[in-house]
């Protein structure tokens, strides 16, 4: 017999920047569903399938860049667990990632636990539709409410992800909630991404959609590389900074095109940032 729910769950109080984790969402199932996928995430499917939403509202599903990012934040924990496998991963504003299924199906054991902090909606949908794990604790609140570093237990240490989150915060709310991992955290790590300055503004603007019927959130909030990197100078606490790769992507063209934007400082003002802070 199935065990698939006869009833979807309804997906209708996630709006502003919440509801940008149906999209991602989306475009991961769509992602791993193809034969020649680049990640597998079983759990996505699910979810989708287990969701009453319009997602067709947001455009075009088939994109390798979410995908791409996602396997990039497994990789680095995978290998910050690898190091700490009984450590504690802190998924601030975590959505609908299923980011704790990729990395307990992976080769890192399955000693490390689970903390994921979002807004309530989030919470109730993860607790309705996920599996249960007693790895794994929710937070119902917003990451900004710093009472969330007193529930994380540090004794094997912490990897912060924060990821789809930083740029939707106002400049100074990012910048203090770097400080305060870092001041809370040492010895651990956290991983971010940013889009650079002009895909921010335009976002901010509408001018880039991912379709007629849905605007993207603003992003206030983007750094340069080389503005990132300088970071290890500007906030205590941050004894490193790590400039990190996105996994290949289908193409040969677009593999090359990637790695030069990615390698070649002529266009750190045009490229998305992905880092790894290692706090001290």
């Amino acid at each position: 017999m199935s065990s698939e729910p006869t009833t979807k769950a309804d997906a209708t109080a996630l709006t502003g920047v919440s509801e940008t984790a149906l999209l991602t969402l989306n475009v991961r199932a769509t992602e791993a569903r193809r034969p020649d996928s680049l990640i597998e995430d079983p759990m996505a499917i699910r979810l989708v399938d287990s969701i009453d939403f319009d997602f067709a509202k947001f455009g075009r599903s088939r994109r390798q860049d979410v995908a791409a990012r996602a396997l990039a934040f497994d990789r680095e924990a995978r290998r910050y667990l690898g190091d700490h496998p009984r450590a504690t991963v802190v998924a601030l504003a975590e959505g609908l990632q299923t980011s704790f299924y990729r990395l307990d199906a992976a080769d890192v054991g399955h000693e490390f636990r689970w903390l994921t902090v979002d807004l309530p909606p989030i919470i109730e949908l993860r607790r309705e539709l996920l599996p249960a794990s007693d790895r794994v604790r929710m937070l119902a609140q917003s990451a900004l409410d710093f009472s969330w570093m007193d529930q994380v237990d540090t004794e094997h240490g912490v990897f912060i992800t924060a990821e789809g989150l930083l740029m939707y915060l106002q400049p100074q709310q990012a910048l203090d909630l770097i400080a305060q991992c870092a001041a809370h955290f040492p010895g651990g790590q956290m991983m971010f991404e940013l889009p650079p300055a002009w895909f921010a503004r335009l976002i901010s603007r509408g001018l880039l959609r991912p379709s007629l019927g849905y605007r993207v959130p603003p992003m206030p909030f983007y750094m340069t590389p080389s503005q990132v990197a300088d970071l290890v100078n500007e906030i205590p606490g941050i004894r490193a900074v790590h400039d990190v790769t996105l996994p290949p992507l289908r193409g040969k063209v677009l593999n090359a095109l990637m790695w030069g934007a990615q390698r070649l400082r002529w266009f750190d003002s045009v490229r998305a940032v992905l880092t790894v802070l290692e706090f001290g």
